[in-house]
């Protein structure tokens, strides 16, 4: 017989079996909270793995159009294009994001033209394309200048929007840049391309195999802390939000992803708008090595680490594990 002093409410009943754990789930994640990073390169039929990324390639734009198809059979809503552009086409402007027949732009087309239910979103900053590395024009200080980057900035999205993006993403960081690639893209008839801002991108460690991924790495001369997030700022995070909110973006995302959760909780609960936040490669290859090393399960620790950006007040989120996570909730 229990004791006088037994609990009246125990908390574990709801938790004893698989079927009253999902009746009482607060947070639930479905593939279509899902965005999927995928990086371009120049060729055919080509595919090559990223290094730094065990499970990531680069795709040739055909074989984008694969991945594509793969998404739309998955559930995931969108896919997040990236190039490699050869370092022949780099320069000290970034030429060559203005180029309507880039990588970006053949492989927006080759999409839409195959699966045009899946949604596009494209980087607009100038770090693919500059032969430095950084996102912006440089001085002859090496600082990166705002408003003439802003301006080219307002170019590139312009001919993204016009190949048939569907979210043009500026992840720069330049002050302004929201609202005159807003006013542009209603002045020349994109009314219906959003604007994902990367509202709060720190300045972090955890970006390495990006670089990697997108050709970058050995080019940055210095850092980008002059433009990126101090990741001892909290405060500043949520004025940068309300500034990209006010200029006009549609959603606003937190960058990188899971040293970050206290940013996304409170940009949800002062804006209530759409927040997206990018679990970024070095999230990725730390759950990858983790997984190697016999450290932890990757399939757990995929979903738990997704159904933590849920909790925190994400709409969706932008991982690298997206094909692999959609599998797994549809397998159940």
């Amino acid at each position: 017989m229990p004791s006088a002093s037994f609990p009246a409410l125990r908390l574990r009943r709801a938790r004893s079996s698989a079927w009253s754990r999902a009746l009482v789930a607060e947070t639930v994640l479905t593939p279509s909270d899902l965005i999927w990073p995928l990086f371009v390169t120049e060729g055919e039929g080509v595919e090559e793995p990223v290094s730094a990324l065990p499970g990531v390639s680069r795709w040739s734009v055909d074989r984008i159009v694969d991945r594509a198809r793969e998404a739309r059979d998955l559930g995931i809503p969108c896919i997040a294009l990236f190039p490699n552009t050869p370092l022949g086409l780099r320069d000290e402007r970034g030429s060559e994001a203005l180029n309507p027949d880039n990588l970006m732009c053949r492989a927006i087309r080759a999409v839409k033209d195959a699966v045009p239910e899946v949604g596009i979103l494209t980087d607009v900053a100038l770090d693919p394309y500059t032969a430095d590395g950084h996102d912006g024009i440089t001085d002859a200080a090496g600082y990166v200048v705002n408003d003439e980057t802003t301006a080219i900035l307002v170019e590139q999205a312009l001919v993204q929007a016009k190949a048939g993006a569907d979210i043009v993403a500026p992840s720069d960081m330049m002050d302004g840049r929201v609202g005159a690639i807003r006013a542009a893209l209603e002045r020349d008839g994109h009314v219906n391309v959003a604007i994902m801002a990367y509202a709060a991108k720190y300045a972090s460690a955890f970006y390495g195999p990006f670089r990697d991924a997108v050709g970058s790495r050995g080019l940055l001369k210095g850092d980008k802390k002059s433009y990126q997030m101090d990741p001892a700022n909290a405060e500043e995070a949520l004025r940068e939000v309300a500034l990209d909110l006010a200029e006009g973006a549609d959603y606003v995302m937190v960058k990188p992803g899971l040293p970050y959760l206290d940013i996304v909780r409170r940009v949800k609960d002062r804006f209530q708008a759409p927040v997206f936040a990018y679990q970024v490669s070095g999230e990725y290859a730390m759950i990858e090595a983790a997984a190697a090393a016999g450290a932890g399960d990757r399939d757990a620790l995929v979903l738990e680490t997704l159904i933590a950006f849920k909790r925190a007040g994400c709409s969706g989120i932008l991982t690298y594990h997206a094909a692999h996570a959609a599998r797994l909730l549809i397998d159940g």
